[in-house]
């Protein structure tokens, strides 16, 4: 196959995978707390030509030596974007929002299958659900619970009146009859982002073949509970924005495009031009 035919038949297939990213992010610009994905791209495999037996004919040449041909690009990696977002404030007790970075809620994922894993979001706004006719639970959005500082899902027993959140991540359910119940929520900072996967409904969790990346669950999270609770920026009646920025995500979507069809492009003149010497007799 014509050697064109190759190379752009190859990055057509990078190209619709950062295509599909970008729309991701856009698709997630008014989801609270989503972090958007930013793609780079490398080369694939270069066959190098030695044109010059020796390096000294190479008079005055400015750029590398030899010929070098390639097969195309691939993405090389896919790179969690843990900016902060725009606050929002709320009139909600249980709308909370990060104000510093790479912080993340814990929360017990359930999986389509019945398991469960713990996973981190970034998605503060919270709810309350009940467990039992004197028990109430604090979940996401989606259903899945909120964990504390020792990985249990937090729960009061009573009707809470009033929620307190404090900046350090101190929740507080204030009953209707004056007493109070305390927990702490479970927070994590990420340090490797580029080890998180993604796991739908704006969750992040750990990959499963830590051993074979060569890390630990240590290495890219560290538990802020404990002897870290001063590092936690929480902020109540406030929810956190994506950290989208749509007129940049649309202007790339458009280079893409363009990327797109100069490799189509690139097919089809390939296979006009294996026409012409199919043809000649």
């Amino acid at each position: 196959m014509n050697r064109t035919m190759i190379t752009a038949t190859n990055t057509l297939a990078q190209l619709q995978k950062q295509m599909d990213s970008i729309s991701h992010n856009i698709a997630n610009a008014n989801t609270n707390g989503y972090k958007s994905r930013e793609t780079t791209f490398s080369d694939l495999v270069v066959q190098e030509f030695r044109n010059q037996p020796q390096d000294q004919l190479e008079a005055n040449r400015l750029t590398p030596y030899n010929i070098r041909q390639g097969t195309g690009a691939k993405i090389a990696q896919s790179q969690l974007v843990l900016t902060q977002g725009a606050l929002k404030t709320t009139d909600r007790g249980l709308d909370t929002a990060f104000t510093k970075e790479g912080q993340f809620y814990t929360i017990l994922a359930q999986g389509e299958d019945g398991s469960s894993s713990v996973s981190y979001t970034r998605d503060g706004a919270f709810y309350l659900t009940p467990v039992s006719e004197r028990e109430s639970m604090v979940v996401t959005g989606n259903g899945d619970s909120v964990l504390d500082e020792n990985g249990e899902p937090i729960s009061f027993t009573g009707t809470p009146k009033e929620f307190k959140i404090a900046g350090n991540g101190e929740f507080v359910a204030i009953m209707a009859d004056g007493s109070s119940q305390q927990r702490n929520l479970g927070v994590v900072r990420v340090d490797k982002p580029q080890f998180l996967e993604q796991k739908g409904h704006n969750l992040y969790g750990l990959p499963e073949n830590l051993a074979a990346l060569g890390v630990t669950e240590n290495d890219i999270v560290t538990g802020l509970n404990g002897a870290l609770p001063s590092e936690i920026a929480i902020q109540q009646h406030t929810l956190e924005q994506s950290n989208v920025d749509v007129s940049k995500e649309m202007t790339d979507l458009l280079n893409v495009q363009r990327g797109y069809q100069f490799h189509s492009r690139s097919i089809s003149i390939a296979d006009q031009m294996l026409g012409l010497v199919n043809g000649i007799r």
